[in-house]
């Protein structure tokens, strides 16, 4: 599936997937998702990949799900399309090549819950990061109510999920999410450099390496589990009500 708002490139061996939307500050629509996930289920079998790197053109790395997306799914007008946010949250779960994020601006939703199934995360000092699921009558997606406390503890994790604060860029390697905090013009080369260091490394070893840090069915589980109830709060009253709220202050 192809999308206009994600640019894939090759060199050296890195995949390069880049958010492409800054005007609609790289919140990701349906499209989108689909043609991350079709990438990142290609790259498994191609060998000539080692490492794949998410990058983000404008101030946001991404807003996270577009909002009238959201709308219309919860007012049922798009149910009859294929959905590929699963597609995009198995692809990451499933990934055995080492994924890299380049944070370089704020981070919203799966925006953020993403960087949790990153290997390598990167972000700005200046990046706010937050998870307003609770805040849109929703629930954790991407496993996040597993990855998020195992990386950063049961207290801080409950805070970003369940008070919607914000953890800043600069706060962020102490919390466990990222491997460095740069200023935001050097997040992109620094992150480039680990993706291109990752891709010289002997692909099995690395490959056995990572499948041996992380727990795949219980990730995948949990997903699908987070997934349905996701998918039934979609249809709630207290969505329907956010996202109006929402709208209206556009």
């Amino acid at each position: 599936m192809s999308s206009d708002h994600i640019h894939v490139s090759r060199d050296a061996g890195v995949l390069e997937l880049r958010f492409n939307r800054p005007e609609k500050k790289n919140a990701i629509t349906n499209a989108m998702y689909g043609a991350l996930a079709d990438a990142i289920f290609a790259a498994a079998d191609d060998g000539d990949v080692r490492a794949i790197l998410f990058t983000a053109a404008g101030d946001f790395f991404s807003a996270g799900n577009d909002i009238s997306d959201f709308a219309a799914t919860a007012s049922g007008a798009i149910v009859a399309e294929p959905r590929h946010v699963g597609r995009f949250l198995e692809a990451c779960v499933r990934a055995e090549k080492p994924l890299v994020a380049a944070v370089q601006g704020h981070a919203v939703g799966i925006g953020v819950t993403m960087l949790f199934q990153c290997d390598l995360v990167y972000v700005a000092e200046t990046a706010r990061l937050t998870t307003p699921f609770i805040d849109l009558g929703l629930v954790p997606e991407n496993a996040s109510s597993i990855t998020m406390p195992a990386r950063m503890g049961h207290a801080h994790a409950f805070a970003m999920l369940g008070l919607g604060e914000p953890l800043m860029g600069r706060d962020a390697v102490a919390a466990g999410l990222a491997n460095a905090a740069l200023p935001e013009a050097d997040v992109e080369a620094r992150a480039r450099a680990a993706a291109y260091a990752l891709a010289k490394k002997p692909a099995e070893a690395l490959r056995i390496t990572k499948a041996l840090m992380r727990d795949r069915p219980t990730l995948m589980a949990r997903m699908q589990e987070e997934s349905a109830l996701f998918a039934e709060r979609l249809q709630s009253a207290e969505a329907r009500a956010a996202f109006a709220a929402f709208l209206s202050r556009r």
